[in-house]
């Protein structure tokens, strides 16, 4: 029931009131971000939502759009603005995905929609992370987040799936509130992002 109702109508809920309590701020970073970005604030993606259907998730963009001379883009934290990086560190990258939320293709809580291009590497055990719907925040996120192993972060993707509830989800939401004061784990050393998963035989 908890799945079904509950967690459905609380996600609107408590989407619908952060987006109106972070609304300047919302309205302030867009403005700043199109300044150093000559135009452009946002960052859409395609990523698995609920059963692996694509949905584009929407956050701030915190990257510049720069090529090396083959055409590949350039290295994160190569990319990577100053502005960009502020925003990252605090994790207002994400506050944009409430809208996701809002219009149903995230959760609140749940586990963290991957790329698309992940999906045919994982395992049978691996594809049960799309049998909920993804989240702005997780088991995974308040357990080690990118400083985390992709096979202890399935593992924990896999345990949230076997033990959601009101009360877990509230542990991972105040837990996440501590993370994100604390700034911890956000990037993996060395690293402006995670590494790239690259299959259950890269373990």
């Amino acid at each position: 029931m908890y799945g079904y109702y509950i967690k459905p109508l609380g996600d609107f809920l408590v989407a619908l009131l952060l987006l109106t309590i972070c609304s300047p701020l919302i309205v302030l970073i867009c403005c700043l971000l199109s300044i150093q970005n000559k135009g452009s604030f946002l960052f859409l993606q395609q990523r698995p939502g609920l059963k692996g259907k694509p949905f584009k998730i929407i956050k701030f963009k915190t990257m510049r759009d720069e090529f090396d001379y083959s055409g590949n883009l350039l290295p994160d934290h190569e990319r990577i603005t100053p502005l960009g990086n502020i925003i990252r560190k605090c994790s207002l990258d994400e506050v944009l995905q409430l809208i996701n939320v809002l219009k149903g293709e995230m959760s609140i809580v749940g586990p963290r929609p991957l790329l698309m291009k992940y999906l045919s590497l994982y395992d049978d055990m691996q594809h049960k992370r799309h049998d909920v719907l993804p989240g702005i925040t997780g088991w995974a996120q308040v357990n080690g987040r990118n400083n985390l192993s992709w096979e202890k972060k399935f593992k924990l993707d896999l345990e949230y799936l076997t033990k959601r509830s009101l009360l877990l989800d509230t542990k991972i939401l105040i837990l996440t509130f501590f993370i994100v004061l604390t700034r911890s784990g956000v990037n993996k050393e060395g690293c402006q992002t995670t590494t790239e998963f690259k299959g259950s035989s890269a373990f």
